[in-house]
């Protein structure tokens, strides 16, 4: 029964020490999503951006949230994955910069411009609740890539609407939809009990009972065998 333990013990130090990195990775993400998301609404506020710039912006947005989308799926982010993805918002924030300092201007009072800072700031503040969630625990890195994927059908809405240089009151309508429906996904998602340490499934080897510890691809199977053993009064809250 000790040697069962140790490699329990073992098992659940490797799988807690696996689950830390992946989060950390897709918070990483997610925090440059909130970054590049403000200076795009910083520029459309100075002038140093027009509508039809920002929708550009957005639409390269959308594919870096698609890869976060495919890479968080499987439940985790590898090294590869962030590197990757990490490429991608390197050239969207060059993109950025070039954007916001050619000769191109906006006029931030218009009403196309004013439209497009709303959403962009929408943007903004989802992509955060999402980092919150997943630095806090009350998201997954599964739940993740859902609210990823709504947040790049958000994204290639905008896009969509400001390809012409324009943005009008009908189509800012169709985004704040979108919009309205990816903020409830958010909110649903981070509080539907599920955390990041959620014990998931539980199976049955022969007569013992076995209690499967999922953690991404790391699967530790803690047989408990001891004579009395009720899984409910676990201290891992077996049951």
């Amino acid at each position: 029964m000790k040697i069962k333990l140790t490699a329990i013990a073992a098992g659940l130090a490797a799988c807690a020490f696996a689950m830390t990195a992946f989060a950390q990775n897709a918070a990483d993400t997610t925090q440059r999503d909130v970054n590049q998301q403000n200076r795009i609404e910083d520029g459309l506020k100075s002038g140093q951006l027009n509508t039809k710039e920002a929708g550009k912006l957005e639409k390269e947005e959308s594919r870096v949230d698609k890869m976060q989308s495919n890479a968080l799926k499987d439940g985790k982010m590898t090294d590869a994955e962030k590197a990757r993805i990490e490429k991608a918002q390197n050239k969207v924030s060059g993109d950025i910069y070039k954007e916001k300092h050619d000769a191109q201007t906006g006029n931030p009072n218009s009403a196309s411009s004013q439209r497009m800072q709303a959403d962009v700031q929408r943007n903004a503040n989802q992509e955060q609740r999402i980092d919150n969630g997943i630095k806090n625990g009350t998201m997954t890195n599964r739940e993740a890539a859902s609210a990823e994927r709504g947040q790049a059908r958000v994204d290639r809405k905008e896009a969509n609407a400001a390809a012409n240089g324009h943005v009008g009151a009908a189509e800012q309508k169709n985004i704040q939809t979108a919009e309205n429906r990816q903020s409830r996904k958010i909110h649903l998602e981070r509080g539907d009990g599920r955390f990041v340490d959620d014990v998931d499934r539980a199976e049955r080897v022969g007569e013992e009972p076995v209690r499967a510890l999922v953690c991404d691809d790391i699967e530790v199977l803690a047989a408990v065998s001891a004579p009395g053993f009720v899984a409910s009064q676990h201290p891992l809250g077996m049951s």
